[in-house]
């Protein structure tokens, strides 16, 4: 070991993963990791490989992980040892084990320092990352890596959270009723934002407004004193609000008019971004965002309002936004030569989907005379989901999109629904429109890229 602190010495381990826990060999309470993985591909020497059992028994690559340098794994009991193992954490359930060391983590910070967990239907990630960008430069920061945020996704990051960490930044996730709940009460935070409530999921609810109350689960985490952060102008807000109420909690406001906490009083947008002016705290504030979009000034409301919430001044905070960058595959802008590729591949619904179409019209006919999306399914829409896919021709008319290429079974409607002059080609799947796309795009368009995960 380095003469640095370990992320968890091996004698912290043992206590945060309580009773029960057998290990073997013999550990060195002093000696430790300096990460938690559960990911061989992704491990770093030093690291604790936890065996979780998901789409593959995490079991499985216990002995690959310590040939790739793990200090030691976090194991069920009736793991069978293998040549090459070193330390084993036995445990009865390794999830389970996960999620007490996620709690422990959280019980370690100082009171002092300051942690904010976001969940909506959109922007949630971003909305994160903007927050560790303005967050970073005040103070030691830790936040969720990529879209960590469900059932596995949050006790790793918690896992992983040094103990002298002075700001955090959880990113929750659902597609059921319940299941933000016990996140939420594992994070324990102070802040916790809604970036926004929409027709998402609905495979899984009977109404929009069935995925607000399961949104407002995040409040049930809430600390003593925490506040409730929520998007006025959604056609859902009382109901956040009346969660929120019922918890006792302080809520903020942004995005609608007077008394809203954080009001938007301008903003002018452009490919390279937008310059807005707010109103917080009786005071007003300019600031810019270095990404284009409407979904964009509203997620920095978001941020603005759970800065205050924690004391930042807004003029100090904010700032960082200038150089703030859409993370991968949610509006990451690549410029290949003159041809520019908006990367919004990592998930879709329609109110997502709309705002990205909006962001394609930001670019002037004058340089990029040609705009082509290529869409795929929006996934979880339920029994309307054939009419959501198909309304999503109004978006294409209005941001005067030129060829629009689809796939997917769900995206069929919307490809039919369009005017002739509009559709290129429809397929099946992702891969069968590549061909046709490459013969298509030149210099000077904007092609911009957008379905769920699930539609590759």
């Amino acid at each position: 070991m380095s003469d640095a602190r370990p992320l968890w010495a091996f004698g912290e381990l043992t206590e945060a993963l309580g009773p029960g826990i057998t290990i073997e060999p013999y550990a060195d309470a002093n000696e430790g990791i300096t990460g938690v993985s559960i990911d061989t591909r992704t491990l770093q020497r030093g690291d604790l490989f936890v065996a979780l059992k998901d789409v593959r028994d995490g079991h499985e690559f216990v002995t690959s992980a310590f040939k790739n340098g793990a200090a030691a794994a976090l194991v069920g009991h009736d793991y069978v040892r293998q040549t090459g193992d070193a330390t084993l954490f036995r445990v009865a359930d390794p999830l389970a084990a996960l999620e007490e060391l996620g709690r422990a983590a959280r019980a370690r910070l100082s009171p002092d320092a300051r942690v904010i967990a976001v969940t909506g239907s959109a922007g949630k990630t971003t909305t994160k990352e903007m927050l560790r960008a303005c967050l970073t430069p005040l103070g030691k920061t830790h936040a969720s890596e990529k879209s960590y945020n469900n059932h596995w996704g949050v006790p790793l990051t918690l896992a992983r959270m040094p103990a002298d960490t002075q700001f955090a930044v959880f990113e929750i996730g659902m597609n059921h009723a319940g299941e933000i709940t016990p996140l939420s009460k594992m994070v324990r935070p102070h802040v916790a934002v809604i970036t926004t409530v929409e027709a998402v999921h609905l495979e899984h609810f009977k109404s929009v407004a069935e995925i607000a109350w399961a949104k407002a689960e995040i409040f049930s985490g809430l600390e003593s004193r925490g506040t409730a952060v929520i998007p006025a102008a959604n056609a859902h807000a009382d109901i956040l609000a009346g969660v929120a109420q019922d918890l006792r909690v302080r809520i903020a406001t942004f995005g609608g008019p007077p008394p809203t906490d954080v009001r938007l009083l301008g903003s002018t947008q452009n490919r390279d971004g937008g310059s807005i002016e707010i109103e917080a705290l009786e005071r007003n504030y300019r600031y810019r965002v270095a990404m284009p979009g409407t979904h964009s000034v509203s997620n920095s409301l978001a941020v603005a309002v759970a800065l205050t919430a924690i004391g930042i001044p807004l003029d100090q905070g904010l700032s960082p936004l200038a150089g703030f960058r859409a993370p991968q595959g949610r509006g990451q802008v690549h410029n290949c030569a003159s041809l520019i590729v908006i990367d919004e591949s990592y998930n879709a619904n329609p109110a997502s989907m709309r705002a990205a179409l909006e962001t394609m019209a930001l670019y002037p006919r004058e340089t990029h005379p040609r705009r082509i999306a290529v869409l795929g399914d929006m996934l979880e829409l339920g029994v309307r989901s054939d009419e959501l896919h198909a309304e999503l021709a109004s978006a294409i008319q209005t941001n005067d999109i030129d060829l629009v290429l689809a796939c997917g079974p769900h995206m069929r409607h919307l490809y039919d629904a369009l005017p002739e002059a509009k559709r290129v080609k429809w397929a099946p799947k992702s891969g069968e429109l590549t061909e046709k796309l490459l013969d298509l795009v030149k210099g000077g368009d904007v092609v911009m890229i957008k379905g769920s995960n699930g539609s590759a």
